[in-house]
């Protein structure tokens, strides 16, 4: 029901990239760095741990692709900042 999908600089939960019900952006900076810019998650998705799942996703993909994430979002910096299982990932 609540199937997070990969769209273009971004991962969300809805019908489409453009009707969203919860989303995590990010940016290609260059070749190894993407900056996580943005997320939101509608009322009615909230309290289901979705902005971590999203977030997750967004890790993955990153380790996967060999990136580095910059946390300018403020979601992702609270997260990255009180974690110890993202710091392979961070790029200050």
């Amino acid at each position: 029901m609540n199937e997070i999908r990969k769209g273009k600089e971004m991962f969300y939960v809805g019908k489409s990239e453009e009707e969203y019900l919860a989303v995590i952006t990010y940016k290609k900076v260059d070749d190894k760095t993407i900056k996580a810019d943005h997320t939101f998650v509608s009322e009615q998705l909230r309290g289901q741990k979705i902005a971590k799942k999203l977030l997750n996703e967004l890790v993955s993909f990153a380790r996967e692709n060999g990136y580095k994430i910059i946390p300018e979002c403020s979601y992702v910096k609270k997260v990255f900042e009180n974690s110890t299982e993202y710091r392979d990932i961070i790029k200050i």
